[in-house]
């Protein structure tokens, strides 16, 4: 969830839910396929112990509120789409040196918009400052949450909440001030946040501090991977030319989405790194459709995991669902490719299908024959 939201975010919300949307369908699709290919080795699994645990296992009421609460305050906070963007009201806070430090921000930090590139705002200098904040208040109040909260835990989640809230505003310096706009975003994070804290009042001691270091434990592994990929795509931007971009992956063609998912395939990046340099791509000229290929190749396949899994499920295994993968990440990108260039959707879900049947069909066959080989041979025997 936080890959699509972060994709949303960065990319627009088209191209999240058709990530979603094809990562779903070729996920499953993907699944099948080794089901039947390898419905020897599925058949002498048994679930015994996975069957065991979910009859045992239940989620409570509170927990439940409070992961939805979370998805909301996610969703709300990251897409771009009426009525989040709604404007519900502004004032102006008579703040003279406001227009003077978004002007020493942009001369401290010069940028060109036509290249894509974004400044510091007052906005950004302050969001900045209360993340400063919560990294001192946190380190005090969550790294020891397991032995009970103190007066930082509460200062780390207030400064959380405000931090959200800044961040849904718009926040505008001008000569007669700073123009705080209220928008539906802000209203919609303020009652998502509303709901977390109702619903996480009704959890016990144990499960909520389990959940704020856990919270902790993933802030502290994911920020480092934030920052070096924001510093790996600002460096790399300067180092390629936006013609070899175009000249590889500038068309939904067989070449652009091949090349993208062959990147994909074999250069691994985390999440948060993986969308910065998907977006430097998109600047830099790559096409939407091969662009789509890399991110459904990137987070699915790297080097390094593909010679771990063989260890485990073997090789024979571990090409087939490689080469799956891949191929189904080329027809990803050729379709979303062919819906922005404009192609109609009945040729889009009729290409998906030929495309599925094909693969389908074949394999039907050749289980049903294996099936009808494996009965058969006892009965030669005997």
């Amino acid at each position: 969830m936080l890959a699509l939201a972060y994709t949303g975010s960065i990319l627009g919300a088209e191209f999240a839910f058709a990530r979603l949307a094809l990562c779903l369908l070729f996920g499953i699709g993907i699944g099948l396929l080794m089901a039947v290919i390898f419905w020897r080795d599925d058949a002498s699994h048994e679930a015994e112990a996975d069957t065991a645990f979910a009859e045992r296992a239940s989620v409570g009421a509170a927990a439940t509120g409070v992961l939805l609460s979370l998805l909301a305050v996610l969703v709300a906070g990251t897409l771009k789409l009426w009525p989040l963007t709604a404007t519900l009201g502004s004032v102006t806070l008579p703040l003279p040196w406001a227009e003077g430090w978004q002007a020493a921000l942009t001369q401290w930090v010069p940028f060109d918009a036509a290249k894509g590139e974004e400044g510091v705002s007052v906005q950004g200098a302050l969001l900045i400052g209360l993340l400063a904040l919560i990294g001192v208040a946190a380190w005090k109040g969550l790294e020891n949450i397991v032995e009970g909260a103190n007066r930082w835990t509460w200062a780390a989640l207030a400064l959380a909440a405000a931090t959200l809230i800044v961040a849904a505003l718009r926040l505008t310096a001008g000569p007669a001030g700073l123009e705080i706009t209220l928008t539906g975003r802000a209203l919609a994070v303020a009652l998502a946040m509303a709901a977390v804290w109702h619903f996480a009042r009704r959890l016990d001691a144990e499960a909520w501090q389990g959940w704020l270091w856990e919270a902790w434990r993933f802030v502290k592994q994911i920020f480092p991977l934030l920052v070096a990929g924001v510093f790996v795509v600002g460096l790399v931007r300067q180092l390629i030319q936006p013609e070899w971009i175009r000249a590889l992956a500038g068309a939904n063609d067989l070449q652009g989405n091949a090349v993208a998912v062959g990147f994909g395939v074999f250069m691994y990046f985390p999440t948060l790194v993986e969308v910065p340099v998907a977006r430097m791509f998109l600047d830099l000229g790559m096409h939407p459709g091969p662009l789509l290929a890399y991110l459904m190749a990137d987070p699915e396949l790297s080097l390094q995991s593909m010679l771990m899994v063989a260890a485990v499920i073997g090789r024979t295994k571990t090409f087939t669902y490689v080469g799956l993968v891949a191929l189904f990440s080329i027809v990803a990108g050729f379709t979303y490719g062919a819906w922005v260039d404009g192609s109609s959707r009945l040729a889009i879900v009729a290409g998906l299908a030929l495309f599925l049947g094909a693969l389908a069909l074949p394999l039907l066959a050749l289980r049903r024959w294996l099936v009808h080989r494996t009965e058969a041979a006892p009965l030669e025997h005997a």
